[in-house]
Order: structure tokens, then sequence, then C-alpha cells
């Protein structure tokens, strides 16, 4: 699972980067959001908070904190254009469903498994999921109202 979320993940940037027609959707006027404002945080709080002060673990504990925030540019861009295709609308909806599965993953994994605990990753998945929650909101009533997708401004 983890080489198809690769893949799938690599060839998304690339056809946001390279494929002539879905290039020119791109929205340089409204993607305005300062990426530094959440790598480098989420960078800090790796060097301090982590498993063991190590370069692999400091890493993956970067990573973590790094995925529980990188939605924060697509919700941004899609709340300021307030124009949600159809297609994108189910892309961040599935991205936010595959966590909510992991944090079942995780409850069954406590339950079944001695020692399964991992705090770090617990706690960026519950705040991922958190991020995700506004917009499952207006995407279930847009759903269920068999309307177009708008987020409020």
């Amino acid at each position: 699972m983890k080489l198809v979320f690769l893949a799938s993940s690599f060839s998304i940037v690339w056809y946001m980067r390279k494929h002539k027609i879905v290039r020119r959707t791109y929205d340089r006027e409204h993607d305005t959001f300062r990426h530094h404002f959440i790598v480098l945080p989420c960078l800090v709080l790796a060097l301090l908070i982590n498993e063991r002060f190590t370069f692999r673990e400091v890493m993956w504990a970067f990573s973590i904190y790094l995925e529980a925030v990188a939605i924060l540019p697509q919700l941004v861009l899609l709340q300021r254009t307030r124009n949600i295709d159809n297609l994108t609308g189910q892309y961040v909806f599935f991205l936010g469903a595959y966590r909510v599965l992991y944090i079942l993953n995780w409850i069954y994994r406590y339950f079944t498994e001695p020692h399964f605990v991992h705090w770090i990753s617990w706690i960026a998945g519950i705040v991922q999921t958190m991020l995700y929650a506004d917009f499952f909101y207006y995407y279930i009533i847009s759903w269920k109202n068999n309307v177009k997708l708008e987020l409020p401004a």
C-alpha cells in the first residue's frame, strides 16, 4: 500500500508540473500559502519531541508532523477560490478518509497488540483528522443535497 501511495503521489505531482492540460489549471494568484510557516515548526517540533534523538527518528517525527498539516495549503486554496470541482473535492475527501481509517486501525491494534503505543503518530493523526473535519462537514452536506461543494470564505 505504501508503494501505491508513493507512486500515486509522485504521479499527481508530475501531472501538476508537467502535463500540459493539468498544468494550466494552477492558480498562482490564490496559491499564496507560505509553506515555511508549516515546515519550520514541524522541524522544530521533531527536534524537540521524538522517540529517540537520532537522525532517523527525528526525520520520522518530522515526516509525521508535516503529514499532519500538509493539507493546509490545499484547504486554504480551496477556501479562497471557492471553486471546488468534483475531482478535487473527492481527492481531498478520500485523503481525509484515509487518515480516519488509519485511526480505526490504531484503535484496533491498541486493543489487540500488547505494547502498541505510538503517541507521536496518534496525536498527529488526530490533528490531521481535525483539520479535515470542516471540509468533511461541507462535503457531506453538498453530497447529501446534491449541490456543488462550496466552502465558506
